[in-house]
């Protein structure tokens, strides 16, 4: 078996989200969604810098065709923004392309989101959270944006986050954290519409005793979890539903993974530094991780197609 290195490349943060590799910049984007901020970090330089919105951010999407332009998860609003990348510079609010969960109360957010084969938004919410690692269950929904506007695909969603879509581009992975499982759905990449949802990895059958949280797919078709309360990130086969690795990362809280670099063989990781029931997370809890020597390649971050 190759042997991986884990690196620590940026800070630490509260609630690292969101790690979108942009081929063009040669840069990974993120989001830390509690402190409001989203995150740019150039490989080749090492570079890290960010600035601050006006809200929880849930996701970070570059707009197709622009360097500059990114479609976010803010609070409950699907929203466009203009960021020249540089640390704390002023983010220009673009457009609104459409706010959800209006009708639920106490408040939900937007968590993770992508974009999908054809460059339609997939993101969903959670429900409501105080204190820390208390989640209003069942409130959360998954959403779909394009040209025709926001559509609601399921509900009944405690944290929507995993996303990932087959290289056949007939199959979407979903994962709803409280279920403790990976969902597999039939996709159709002309409509984006998704139907005959059926579970593909039960983590507690696994012996797994963490969450399952941001997903992404290798060029072999094997989904990659980072697994929150669970200090790693796993390999998983969604045919067979075998577990085929497991890859220690230094922080409890494990987030978010996806793939980039030049060659797109390195593992980028998000992780969180978040005190729950007390507990504190010390150093390097809260980074960004790269992990390399994995021996597989991932694919390229579709970006938002703004109709």
């Amino acid at each position: 078996m190759p042997v991986s290195l884990v690196e620590p490349i940026t800070a630490p943060v509260l609630l690292g989200e969101g790690p979108h590799w942009d081929e063009r910049q040669q840069a990974l984007f993120f989001v830390s969604i509690l402190e409001c901020t989203i995150h740019k970090y150039v490989l080749a330089t090492r570079q890290h810098t960010k600035t601050k919105l006006n809200g929880r951010v849930g996701f970070i999407v570059p707009v197709e065709g622009t360097t500059d332009q990114f479609v976010v998860g803010l609070e409950r609003t699907f929203t466009v923004v203009q960021w020249d990348g540089a640390e704390g510079s002023a983010v220009t609010v673009l457009r609104e392309l459409g706010t959800v969960d209006t009708d639920v109360a106490p408040v939900t957010r937007i968590n993770d989101g992508k974009a999908d084969p054809r460059g339609r938004i997939f993101a969903g919410t959670m429900g409501y959270e105080e204190p820390l690692g208390a989640i209003a269950p069942d409130q959360g929904s998954l959403y779909r944006v394009d040209g025709g506007g926001v559509t609601k695909l399921c509900g009944g969603i405690g944290i929507s986050n995993g996303l990932a879509w087959d290289l056949q581009r007939k199959a979407f992975y979903y994962t709803d954290t409280f279920e403790y499982n990976i969902r597999r759905y039939d996709y159709d990449v002309d409509t984006g519409e998704i139907s005959n949802p059926k579970h593909i990895f039960d983590l507690k059958k696994n012996n797994i005793q963490a969450g399952p949280d941001g997903t992404t797919i290798d060029s072999d078709g094997n989904l990659w979890v980072a697994l929150f309360r669970g200090g790693a990130v796993i390999k998983i086969d969604p045919t067979t539903g075998k577990l085929l690795d497991k890859v220690p990362i230094p922080a409890h809280q494990v987030t978010s993974v996806t793939f980039g670099g030049p060659d797109y063989d390195i593992l980028f990781v998000t992780t969180a530094s978040l005190e729950i029931e007390g507990v504190k997370q010390k150093y390097p809890c809260g980074c960004t991780f790269a992990v390399t020597g994995l021996g597989v390649k991932g694919l390229p971050n579709a970006n938002f197609k703004l109709s």
